[in-house]
Formats: C-alpha cells, sequence, structure tokens
C-alpha cells in the first residue's frame, strides 16, 4: 500500500491543532486535536512511499511505533486515504504513477472526484472498473442525446449505444456533440464515431458503438437515457415505448429541450417509482381534457425544426450525465422519482416529485416512503444484476 491523503481535497490548517481537507461543506472533514509532529508526517502521506519507508520517516520524526498505522487509520475513518499503488483499468501496475502516466492520463480528475465521493481508499479506482462493465443505451443522437452519450463514454462507461435513424442535420451540431463534419452524415454513423473518440485512450469496435436495432430489453443492459431529439418524449413521456423496459426490469433516465424549456427526469425504477403511464394518469386526474393534446402533439410528421438552445442543450446533456453516472455507480440521485426543469431566459432550476398513481399497473408504490424504500430495492436489485 501506498497511502496517500486524497489530493483532490484541498488543506488549510484551521488552528495549531485542527487542519480541514476540503472546501465545500459537503465534503469537508476537520481533523484534530493534531500536534506539529503528526502534521509533519500527514505531509508525507502523498502516495510516493510505501509502508515500509513511511515506518522510518516516522521514527525519524520521533514518533512512537504504531503511530503511523493509528494515524492511517483514523484519516482512512473520515475518508481521507486513498491507496496510490492501486492503478485505473489501463494503468501501470506495483506503485504510484510516474509523473509523465500521471500528466497523461484521461480520467485522472474524474478519478480524483470519485475519490472525494467514495470513502474507500480504493473506492475510486473499485467504481471507475465498474463503469467498464457497464452497458447504457441513449436514445436519440440530437444536442442533448449525443453529448450525453459522449460524456458517459469520457466517463468510463465500457459500451454506450446510440440509437437513432435519419441523418445529421445542420442544427443539432454542437461543441459537446457531433460535429460540423457530420452534417448529412447518418446518425448512427456519427454517434458511434463520437463515443469512440470520447471513450478514455479510445475503445476497440467492439467495446462502444451505436446499435442497430432496438435492444431496451436485452440482458445486461444497465440503463436507458431517453434523449428525443425534438424534446417531446422527454417533456411529455409517452408510455408505450416504456412497457418494455418496464417489463424487463430496466431503469430509465428522461432528458431533453422542449421550446426553451430543459427537463432531466424523472429517473425511472422499474417497480419502485413512478414512470410515465403514473405521470399520464396523474395529469388526466388534474385535467380531463389532457389526453387530446399529446395525441395531437404525436400526430403526423416530426417537428420540421425543434427550437434547441445550445448553451440549455448542454448544460440538460451535462445534469444528465451526472445523474445517470450517480445511478450507474450505486447511489439514488435526485431524480429518482422526481424531475427537474429549468427555462429561458432566467435559468432557475426547479424540482418537482412524480408520484406513483394507484391505477397504473408498474407495481410503485404510492406515497413519498413506499417510493423511496421501493426505490432503494429496484436499485440494489439492479445493481446485483
Amino acid at each position: 500500500m501506498h497511502p496517500m491523503v486524497k489530493p483532490a481535497l484541498r488543506r488549510a490548517w484551521r488552528n495549531l491543532q485542527y487542519v480541514q481537507f476540503g472546501v465545500t461543506p459537503a465534503h469537508a472533514v476537520v481533523l484534530g486535536p493534531v500536534d506539529t509532529t503528526t502534521g509533519s508526517l500527514i505531509g508525507l502521506l502523498d502516495g510516493t512511499r510505501g509502508m515500509e519507508l513511511l515506518r522510518a520517516e516516522a521514527a525519524a520524526l520521533g514518533l512512537a511505533e504504531g503511530r503511523l498505522e493509528a494515524l492511517i487509520d483514523r484519516l482512512a475513518d473520515a475518508g481521507l486515504i486513498a491507496d496510490a499503488s492501486v492503478r485505473p483499468p489501463g494503468g501501470r501496475a506495483g506503485g504510484p504513477p510516474d509523473r509523465a502516466e500521471a500528466e497523461l492520463d484521461p480520467v485522472r480528475a474524474d478519478l480524483a472526484s470519485l475519490s472525494v465521493v467514495h470513502r474507500a481508499p480504493d473506492g475510486a479506482v473499485r467504481t471507475l472498473a465498474a463503469r467498464r462493465a457497464l452497458r447504457v443505451q441513449v436514445r436519440g443522437a440530437g444536442r442533448v442525446g449525443a453529448a450525453v452519450a459522449a460524456l458517459l463514454s469520457a466517463a468510463g462507461v465500457g459500451r454506450v449505444e446510440v440509437l437513432d435513424s435519419g441523418t445529421v442535420a445542420p442544427w443539432e451540431v454542437s461543441p459537446a456533440g457531433l460535429p460540423a463534419e457530420a452534417v448529412g452524415e447518418r446518425r448512427a454513423v456519427a454517434a458511434r464515431r463520437l463515443v469512440r473518440r470520447a471513450a478514455p485512450g479510445g475503445r476497440t469496435p467492439g467495446e462502444a458503438r451505436a446499435a442497430p436495432g432496438d435492444g431496451g430489453g436485452e440482458p445486461g443492459l444497465s440503463l436507458v437515457v431517453v434523449t428525443p431529439r425534438d424534446g417531446l418524449g422527454a417533456y411529455v413521456p409517452d408510455p408505450l415505448p416504456a412497457e418494455a423496459w418496464l417489463a424487463a426490469g430496466t431503469p430509465h433516465l428522461y432528458a431533453g429541450v422542449l421550446e426553451a424549456t430543459g427537463v432531466v427526469g424523472p429517473l425511472v425504477l422499474p417497480g419502485g417509482t413512478a414512470c410515465a403511464g403514473c405521470m399520464q394518469r396523474e395529469r388526466v386526474d388534474r385535467e380531463p381534457v389532457w389526453p387530446r393534446l399529446p395525441a395531437q402533439w404525436r400526430s403526423g410528421a416530426a417537428h420540421p425544426l425543434p427550437a434547441c438552445d445550445v448553451g440549455l442543450a448542454t448544460a440538460v446533456a451535462g445534469l444528465a450525465a451526472a445523474h445517470a453516472l450517480a445511478f450507474l455507480d450505486g447511489d439514488l440521485p435526485s431524480s429518482v422519482g422526481a424531475r427537474w426543469e429549468v427555462s429561458l431566459p432566467f435559468l432557475e432550476w426547479r424540482t418537482a416529485r412524480v408520484a406513483a398513481h394507484p391505477a397504473c399497473p408498474c407495481g410503485a408504490r404510492p406515497g413519498p416512503e413506499g417510493e423511496r424504500v421501493s426505490a432503494v430495492r429496484s436499485a440494489q436489485d439492479t445493481m446485483a444484476g
């Protein structure tokens, strides 16, 4: 083991005895009392030394035998220790990374972030390694969907498939998604290339590709991200396509931009949280005439030029990808059973719970407590599978 105080957390002494690791309240930890000699030993925990060398350094500082181990245990209990000898997938084994390797590591910043979120010394590396075994399907390759696919691939998800038809239109390109040279190309082909380019270090063609057909219920699918190009299918989710995901137990997250409003969520855990059918039934309870409206919006030809602000689409894609990754890493983000919305020009994010409907056959239990319990169990079942 090469113990290292997690470098992502900035360190500052509050006084002569207490040291604070981290700046933001969500992750900052205050440790103390710490004497000057122990503070010097903390400074040596930078991942460049193994335990044998650290014991020699501790003895040279005049610390009693066992003080080093006690300090490391104390820091580890606070979630402040990482093991620099544990390398990320594809990295060099057998000790801490050399300077050249660390500077060129495309996932170095992601590992630093994961080390803050996951307390175990090897939590960041294990989480990143687990992402390589996951398969995610993104349905829609517009400004939101293409960016979500690229972000998931860049974050280390092993297989990102993109489903869409037709060819790339000029107004669908963006700095975060499909490039200008993809205009006129088949969306599936352009998305496959984007996903491959975004992957850390690149991948072989078999690891990241656009799926040729509908695979919503295929075994091994960890998550479906629904990102329709016109945004309507995210803002007003159609229960019909979701039936296959519900039947297969496939979690799915809605995200998109409609007119000048962006939406992320809900993240549906089949049998645990409210689904598209629940949302439709709840809306009909409030507005009996509601079914007429989406029926008209969905009928006929697709909208010729959906409004999709590039900045708003990028913000929505970023939030959707972050929520997807949190779920894939084993957590329950705030989009579980809820949806986030933001509208131009004021860009004030707001959230609303999405309640399970008692008449919906999806199996979700009405009520916040019932939904939370069901969501936890559903997520555990999903991760176990």
